[in-house]
């Protein structure tokens, strides 16, 4: 088979027999041979695979017939799907805030310094120099209001899950984030990554100084850090995931064997070649072809 294309409803809808037909039918349109759909997941998730068109041709003609329907379609070639290594952005990808924008909201600042990582993450401005402007607003601000901050801090629904199942099944799973240090250590802890990468903010006596530790980690850190840890473990970079939403994954969504933009900023999702638009971080085991039996709950 030429590829494999994976449908993955959001938990609000239905992946009915319509949509799968209409699916397979944008196929053979154009000449692909389709198998008989593999359900993953009742009325949830299922792969046709085709014969005849390349995944980027398939997915684009699939896309076009669910124009509408809260439904995602990743189209991918079927050798090596279960990656070995994950690497994800933290913030609105395994978390759901974005925390420098949480701690503005301690200097009245939330909306301003939130406008600021806007456009950062659509890379309408430089990354390292949007870091530096934000946190140089939160000078003066007592360390403790970190673990105030915290609180307010959530899952993306499917992340535990997400890690858990690639984890039991002998991946390694790392947040690298442009976010900092102080919370990536405690998502990674509270998700189960096997390790973490992040910004520091610097503190001296105790209260925030305005500055960040250099260097700063950012678009170019996080396509590294892919390439580093695939190379420590030997993992063919065809064999790696990556996930994320802002302008600073993109790299390494470009570069990782599937790279998925996930409820991504317009300029990411234009150019990933996988993207998530309507369902949580499971789908990303959907598109590795794992089944819903086979999901390891967090």
């Amino acid at each position: 088979m030429s590829a494999v294309v994976t449908l993955i409803a959001a938990a609000s809808a239905v992946l009915d027999e319509q949509a799968v037909q209409a699916a397979r039918a944008s196929l053979t349109a154009l000449g692909a041979d389709t198998a008989k759909p593999d359900w993953l997941a009742p009325d949830r998730a299922c792969d046709i695979a085709e014969d005849g068109l390349v995944p980027e041709q398939a997915e684009a003609a699939v896309r076009r017939a669910l124009d509408g329907l809260a439904i995602d379609v990743i189209a991918q070639k079927p050798g090596n799907r279960r990656k070995r290594l994950l690497v994800a952005d933290m913030e609105s990808t395994i978390i759901e805030q974005e925390m420098l924008d949480e701690l503005g909201d301690y200097v009245g600042l939330k909306d301003h310094i939130a406008a600021i990582t806007a456009r950062a993450m659509n890379g309408e401005i430089d990354f390292k120099g949007a870091v530096r402007e934000r946190v140089a607003l939160l000078k003066g601000l007592n360390e403790s209001v970190v673990d105030e901050v915290w609180q307010r801090a959530t899952l993306m629904p499917g992340a535990r899950t997400l890690v858990s199942t690639m984890r039991a099944n002998g991946a390694t799973c790392v947040l690298v984030s442009g976010g900092f240090r102080c919370f990536t250590e405690r998502v990674r802890q509270w998700v189960g990554f096997d390790d973490d990468r992040g910004n520091v903010l610097e503190v001296v006596d105790g209260v925030m100084t305005g500055a960040v530790v250099e260097p700063i980690l950012d678009k170019d850190s996080k396509l590294e850090a892919l390439l580093a840890y695939a190379g420590e473990r030997h993992v063919p970079t065809v064999e790696t995931m990556a996930v994320g939403d802002g302008a600073n994954d993109l790299p390494m969504l470009l570069a990782a064997g599937l790279g998925v933009a996930f409820h991504a900023k317009p300029t990411v999702a234009a150019q990933a070649r996988a993207r998530v638009d309507h369902g949580d971080l499971t789908a990303l085991l959907f598109a590795q072809g794992y089944r819903i039996g086979e999901f390891v709950e967090g």
